[in-house]
């Protein structure tokens, strides 16, 4: 029965160690500017997605080389999903601030699109979207240098978007002519694909009748390092200390000379990027799809809810409380430990699946949110005013 508990409490902290990865982001981009980024899951995808691809080039090259890919795709799944949120927030959410409703609805668009595009992408897709940009914006920085720009700025994009849109779907048509599946094969599909773990972090410790995962340790010990760094960035950078001010009252920072604007966009892909990095955590301990972020971005959303809304303390603790819950639960842990008392047995059998342990842990935040619905660590000051 103890070892069963301690297999439990560790796989249920491995689960928050992941969880935590991913609030992190999302305590620090909904404490900041309030924003609900419903495509939170789908940056974790794409950080998967780049895991998986380093993983394939560095099989080309073979040897050592492999060993060692998991090292240069934690930070390249960094910069690709932090590189999208900035997109994000550049092209549509710096538009909607203030307005909660849009911006879900938005997010939640985006996350769609995000998916299907990882489902279709391919060489042909690509070479559209590259050309339709260097069209659009490209003209767009070209036709600024004219003094009457902002006065014929509507006319102007009126005029480039259907040209743009017409030149990069000729240039698509003449290569799905001329190479076909070479340009049109998707380079992912519907299909979920798998990262295979380096040799090293294959295995685990043995500990009495059970064994501590070599992956999940890795895990654990990535969430350590991703937790230290956003705790120094934040409390001893210049800009983690105008991130805190923005946070705290965001008039007031402005009023300062604080750059409001730069500092929401930094947030976003710093957030962003987190989520990558928790993508290619999840890599690790199972298959990558294109639904891969929605298994966690309801269980994210709750780990900010319960520990306090940009309070990364707080996410931590909530991180390894629901983590752990959900697996000692869903795993029936708490059903043979109960094993003598028939009544409980029974009850923790009842809800000893994965889905049903969720049931119930959703039971138990609603629960604890009535008593206190700021979470386990409230805003506190001017930030609750707001």
């Amino acid at each position: 029965m103890l070892s069963g508990l301690l297999d439990g409490l560790f796989n249920g902290i491995s689960i928050g160690a992941v969880l935590l990865i991913a609030a992190l982001g999302l305590a620090i981009i909904f404490g900041l500017m309030g924003v609900i980024n419903m495509a939170h899951g789908e940056l974790m995808m794409l950080g998967a997605y780049t895991t998986f691809v380093v993983q394939n080039v560095f099989k080309g090259i073979g040897g050592f080389a492999f060993e060692m890919y998991i090292l240069f795709a934690i930070p390249l799944a960094f910069l690709v999903a932090a590189l999208v949120g900035l997109i994000l927030e550049r092209g549509v959410i710096r538009y909607l601030y203030g307005r909660p409703l849009e911006t879900l609805l938005a997010t939640w668009g985006v996350s769609l699109i995000l998916q299907q595009f990882v489902r279709s992408v391919s060489w042909l897709l690509v070479t559209g979207i590259v050309v339709f940009c260097l069209l659009f914006f490209g003209g767009l920085q070209v036709l600024k240098r004219r003094p009457d720009f902002d006065r014929t700025r509507s006319t102007f994009i009126a005029i480039i978007l259907p040209l743009s849109l017409g030149i990069s779907w000729a240039v698509s048509a003449v290569l799905s002519e001329t190479y076909k599946l070479a340009v049109t094969q998707p380079w992912f599909g519907a299909q979920n694909v798998d990262v295979t773990a380096p040799a090293w972090l294959r295995g685990g410790i043995p500990l009495g009748n059970f064994q501590l995962p070599y992956a999940r340790l890795f895990i654990i010990a990535l969430t350590g390092v991703c937790l230290a760094g956003i705790y120094l960035f934040l409390q001893k950078s210049v800009w983690g200390l105008r991130i805190r001010a923005v946070t705290q009252n965001r008039s007031m920072s402005a009023c300062l000379g604080i750059p409001t604007e730069k500092v929401d966009a930094l947030t976003f892909a710093l957030g962003s990027g987190l989520a990558g990095v928790a993508g290619c955590a999840i890599s690790l301990i199972g298959s990558v799809g294109s639904n891969t972020g929605q298994n966690y971005i309801v269980d994210t959303f709750m780990v900010v809810v319960v520990g306090g809304v940009g309070k990364i303390m707080g996410s931590v603790v909530a991180a390894m409380a629901i983590g752990t819950a959900n697996y000692l639960i869903g795993s029936g842990t708490l059903a043979i430990m109960f094993a003598p008392v028939k009544p409980l047995a029974d009850f923790f059998t009842f809800f000893a699946t994965t889905s049903m342990a969720k049931v119930m842990v959703f039971a138990l935040i609603m629960a604890f949110l009535q008593v206190k619905p700021g979470g386990i660590f409230p805003q506190k000051g001017r930030t609750v005013e707001n």
